[in-house]
Parts: structure tokens; sequence; C-alpha cells
């Protein structure tokens, strides 16, 4: 099956991101949120990536101006109806994923794939929620979508294999390797980075140096481009948390159990760049 028109459920840093490369790779291109306010913002950053682009003469205002062309804003969810590939890029919620697959199974055509961006839950349990399970299937981008090469594609238990060679041959045509991913908390990445990244936070909890020293020793010390502390602040301190509890949940095992460090940052509300304040102080 070939994808030519491509809905994305969520506007925010992700979602408009693979909306953006989707629309370079010349699909037709459906962008969805709850508020019109979100998906203008999503819009025009990508207008502004792409002037930045012309200016540095790596794109010209024709091809600019032709994927412009290719998006299409929308606060309702019955527009994605036709889509060929919807993408679900919402919060980290189980639930209210399940929630969101289930009205998108009764609302989608039958031949319409759907796939999640989540970073670690169940494919299995996300699918069975829709009604149509061998049509969906786990698109796990990285950010920022449109310089991160990878997409873990996961299959659940009754995903087929047409899906999931769909959805590898899609990653493709947006120009991004796909690597297969067995389903397990966490994929590849997430399943070797959240425990490092927690382990950052149990060093600082157990006051084996600053948030300074800890990122700075890995940086220099195994030629990491981002500290841990950093990169938790990057990722979102309440997001971190709340997969280390999953993983703590699945496994079972006293190894993903999260620090106290994060818990109490999330409790204060210090959750990272987007709050302003996480192990570090962006409000300077």
């Amino acid at each position: 099956m070939s994808i030519t028109k491509l809905g994305v459920l969520g506007a925010g840093t992700m979602g408009a991101g693979i909306a953006q490369i989707g629309a370079q790779a010349g699909l037709e291109v459906i962008l969805v949120d709850v508020d019109m306010k979100f998906v203008d913002k999503a819009l025009n950053g990508m207008v502004r990536n792409w002037d930045k682009s012309i200016a540095k003469g790596k794109l010209s205002s024709e091809e600019a101006i032709a994927y412009r062309k290719n998006l299409t804003g929308s606060t309702n969810n019955s527009d994605l109806k036709d889509c060929d590939l919807v993408i679900e890029v919402i919060i980290e919620n189980l639930d209210i994923k399940k929630r969101v697959f289930k009205e998108l199974g009764e609302l989608c055509s039958p031949a319409t794939i759907l796939a999640s961006n989540t970073s670690g839950f169940s494919i299995t349990e996300i699918a069975a929620a829709s009604g149509r399970p061998d049509k969906v299937v786990g698109m796990h981008f990285f950010n920022p979508v449109p310089v991160m090469r990878l997409v873990e594609v996961i299959p659940g238990v009754e995903t087929s294999r047409a899906t999931v060679e769909t959805a590898m041959e899609t990653c493709k045509t947006i120009g991004k390797t796909a690597i297969e991913a067995k389903e397990a908390p966490g994929f590849i990445v997430n399943r070797l980075l959240v425990p490092y990244l927690n382990d950052a936070c149990h060093a600082y909890q157990e006051g084996v140096a600053s948030a300074e020293s800890i990122d700075e020793a890995m940086k220099l010390g195994a030629n990491m481009p981002i500290g841990p502390l950093a990169l938790c602040d990057m990722v979102g301190l309440d997001v971190l948390l709340m997969v280390t509890e999953y993983f703590y949940k699945e496994f079972g095992d006293p190894k993903f159990r999260p620090s106290l460090a994060l818990k109490q940052k999330v409790r204060a509300g210090h959750l990272g760049v987007k709050s302003g304040k996480g192990f570090f102080d962006y409000a300077k």
C-alpha cells in the first residue's frame, strides 16, 4: 500500500516535525489538534524553518510554497477519516491514547493504518482499543523530527505484516531509516536511554556531584554530545518520570525504580526546559 495522504493527530513539537517532513516528501498532510492556536503555531513554525533554509540557499521559494500547499490544519478528527495513514502524536498517557484509538478505529476508513508515536507503551494494548488491531503499528520518531534519522517501527501481537511493511516503506518515503523492534517497554532506544537518565538522577540525588559536574563528566569522559541531566530537562521531567514508572511497573525490577530527585522536581513543577527550570535554570 502506498501512502499519499497522511494524518497527524497532535500539533506539538513532534507532530509538527512529522507533518513538516511529510509535506516535504510530497504527501498531502492534515494536521489536527484540539485548538486551532496549536495548529497555527505548528504551521507558522514550519514556514519559519523553510524561510531559514531559503536564507541559507538550501531551499527555493518555489519549493517552500509547494510544501506549504501540501499542508492543511484542522480541529476536527473527522478530517482524518480518508487518510491512508494517521499518526497519533499526543500526550504520553495510555488511557487517553486508548480512547483516541477507539475513536479513530470507528471514524477512519477500514483501509486506514493507525500508528502511535508512543515512546514505550504497549502497541498491543493501544491496538486492541481500536477494534482493528491488524491495522495498528508503533512508529516512534525522535526529536527534533526533521533532523533525527531514526524511526522505530513496532508491531503489536495482531499487527499484520502488510501494515508493518507499509510503515517501513513510509519511513523511506519521508527520508527516515526504519528499524523494526519487538514490542517491549521502551523498545530499543528508550529501553537503554531511560535507565541511563534515571541513574544520572539517582547520582544527583545521592550527592555524587553537582548537576553541572555530572553532565560535564559524561560529555568529556564518555564523549556524549549532551549531559544526561540536560537531556532529562529537554525530554521533560514529567515525561521521563511517567516512562520510568511504566518501566518499573512492567518489568517489576528495582533497577527501574524512579529517582526521588526526579519525583521531587516534578512535584515542584520543575519540568525542565518547557517550564523554565529543571536540573538547570532556563529562565535567565
